[in-house]
C-alpha cells in the first residue's frame, strides 16, 4: 500500500497532479480542497488512497490525513465509490462535511452534486457515531475554529492521550488561541495547554 507520495508537481489541474518522486511520476487524483492547499507549491506530500478495479488502479491523494480519513469513511458506505467519495470533498470544506454529517443535516448533504435523500439519509445513519468519536464533533467550542482542523485536532488527539478531558482540553485550546493567536505553532500550544489544563 502507498501511504503518501512526496514529490515535485509536474503537472496539476482542478482534478489531478502528477507528482514526480523518486524518478516515477504518480497520476493521483485530488479533490479541489486539495488542489486549492497545493496550487501554490513545488513540493508536496499528499497522503494516498490506491482503489483497485478490475480494469484500473487509481491513486487517490489528499493534502492531510484528516481529509483521507473522511474519503475512506465514505467509500466504506454501500453506493458510494471513490468519484462520488471525492465529490463530496471537493464540495465543502472537511469540517462542514463532517458537522453536517454530525448534525444528521440531509439537506446539506442532499446539496453535493451525486448525493441523493437516501445516500444523504445512509451517510447521516453509517457515519454519524463514527465522526462524533473521532472528530469530537459533539459541540465545537466558538475560538476553535480560529485554528486550523489539522493543528486543532492534532492538538486536541495529544492532550487526551496525555490523560486530559476531551472538553478541559478544547476549553484549553480556545483560551491559548485567544491570548496568543491563531499562528501558535502545535507544540507551543500543547505546551501552553499542559501548563494550563
Amino acid at each position: 500500500m502507498i501511504g503518501y507520495v512526496q514529490g515535485e508537481i509536474v503537472f496539476l489541474d482542478l482534478t489531478h497532479a502528477v507528482i514526480e518522486a523518486g524518478g516515477i511520476g504518480y497520476e493521483i487524483k485530488i479533490s479541489i480542497n486539495t488542489f486549492t492547499r497545493i496550487k501554490d507549491l513545488k513540493q508536496v506530500r499528499l497522503y494516498t488512497h490506491l482503489h483497485i478495479r478490475e480494469d484500473a488502479h487509481v491513486l487517490y491523494g489528499f493534502f492531510d490525513v484528516i481529509e483521507k480519513n473522511l474519503f475512506n469513511l465514505l467509500i466504506s458506505i454501500s453506493g458510494i465509490g471513490p468519484g462520488t467519495a471525492l465529490m463530496v470533498l471537493s464540495s465543502m470544506e472537511v469540517r462542514e462535511i463532517e458537522n453536517a454529517i454530525a448534525e444528521g443535516d440531509i439537506l446539506t448533504l442532499k446539496g453535493i452534486k451525486g448525493i441523493g435523500q437516501k445516500t444523504a439519509e445512509r451517510i447521516i445513519v453509517e457515519l454519524k457515531d463514527k465522526i462524533r468519536k473521532t472528530k469530537g464533533l459533539e459541540k465545537i467550542p466558538e475560538g476553535f475554529s480560529d485554528l486550523s482542523d489539522e493543528l486543532k485536532n492534532e492538538a486536541l488527539s495529544a492532550l487526551v492521550t496525555l490523560g486530559i478531558q476531551k472538553s478541559a482540553a478544547e476549553k484549553t485550546i480556545q483560551a491559548i488561541v485567544r491570548k496568543y493567536g491563531k499562528n501558535i505553532s502545535l507544540e507551543e500550544l500543547i505546551k501552553l495547554a499542559l501548563k494550563t489544563a
